[in-house]
């Protein structure tokens, strides 16, 4: 469990993130959305430690974040994965390399044991053929399942995924989606995925909050969301025509 609490977070003048408290829960997709622009990415890199908020509190699991020492840190980023939106990968390394770095980088484990590693997180995104290729050689979608196979590898406790479905088509879209709802179950992770994508909110939203000019406007889950009564949220929900329809009939 992540709890957030009365988190600020300016630029010069520009105050993006206005006292944003939230908890996201283990074992279940929570999802932090909104338009562009809305502070949403913002929250994201304040949570993992990217960016520093001006005031709030930050606990995971009960242990505080942004102002711990070092070790408390440390020890906390080696329970956090992330997915980050372009992928991220490493031109120069195979998919193993990839998913191996963090391991490299944080693990004491032998080259044996990293590559077991490697091999069933691999096959647990169905990627296990692709392991000696490059990252020019395989699809947009399977990039995302390699950073998938990279952000578990150390067994987050923690995961955090921006805009996974940014750029693929809606049948790879469905895919990622089932496959960041299967492993957050499967490995009881508390995942925190930024999105835009209502089909996303919609078929695997378990727990959401919607940010609005810096502002936490509306918390609730996927069911739930097309009740609302919040203006800016009906605005950006039923923006797609097809839920417009559908909440006519509810």
């Amino acid at each position: 469990m992540i709890e957030i609490k009365d988190i600020c977070k300016s630029f010069g003048e520009r105050q993006v993130l206005k006292g944003i408290s939230a908890t996201f829960y283990k074992g279940k997709a929570n999802m932090v959305i909104g338009a562009s622009g809305t502070g949403k990415s913002v929250l994201l890199k304040c949570i993992v430690g990217l960016v520093f908020p001006d005031k709030g509190d930050i606990l995971f699991t009960g242990r505080e974040f942004t102002r711990a020492d070092k070790d408390t840190k440390r020890e906390i980023r080696r329970e956090i994965g992330m997915l980050f939106q372009g992928g991220a990968l490493f031109d120069s390394k195979t998919v193993e390399e990839n998913v191996m770095f963090p391991l490299d980088m944080l693990s004491d484990m032998t080259r044996k044991e990293k590559l077991d590693k490697v091999a069933f997180c691999l096959e647990r995104v169905g990627l296990t053929q692709a392991a000696k290729r490059m990252p020019s050689e395989i699809s947009g979608g399977m990039k995302k399942r390699v950073g998938i196979a990279r952000a578990i590898v150390m067994n987050s406790q923690y995961l955090f995924i921006d805009e996974p479905n940014s750029g693929l088509d809606p049948l790879t879209s469905i895919k990622i989606d089932n496959l960041i709802y299967e492993i957050t179950h499967e490995f009881d992770t508390t995942t925190v995925i930024v999105s835009h994508d209502m089909n996303s909110v919609m078929e695997i939203g378990e727990h959401i909050i919607f940010l609005h000019e810096g502002d936490k406007l509306w918390e609730g889950t996927n069911k739930e969301i097309v009740h609302s009564e919040v203006e800016q949220l009906n605005e950006f929900v039923f923006s797609n025509k097809l839920l417009r329809d559908l909440k006519k009939h509810l």
